[in-house]
């Protein structure tokens, strides 16, 4: 058979028989979250926290579907995720895999739908 022209990939496919080398994050066992579930992974991560005053404090989910935390003068600061994400264990990240991030997808959910976000007060 003819060699398989990778770089117009939108319009030839590989037999199915053909995998692709090296592994994915997933088969590695870690996936990256970014934006919305990188947030909520944060949020989550954080929302029992003993209250103290810095990003290791209690995080909060406000009624727009950002995160944030409130220092010790009861300042709220705007968590943001980091801009090449999170890498987490696959094992923790199945629940976020619908959420706009998940394994750096652009699409998905974002934090505005949770029943948390419509009972905030912020």
């Amino acid at each position: 058979p003819p060699p398989v022209d990778d770089t117009r990939t939108a319009t030839t496919t590989a037999a199915p028989t053909e995998q692709k080398k090296g592994m994915s994050n997933v088969q590695k066992g870690a996936v990256v979250l970014a934006g919305a579930a990188a947030l909520y992974y944060l949020y989550n991560q954080h929302k029992h926290a003993q209250a103290q005053a810095g990003e290791n404090g209690q995080y909060y989910l406000s009624k727009n579907g950002r995160v944030y935390y409130r220092d010790a003068n009861h300042q709220a600061h705007w968590v943001t995720p980091p801009p090449n994400g999170i890498t987490v264990p696959a094992a923790d990240a199945q629940q976020y895999r619908d959420y706009q991030g998940y394994d750096n997808q652009t699409t998905g959910r974002d934090l505005t739908s949770l029943p948390e976000a419509q009972s905030a007060t912020n």
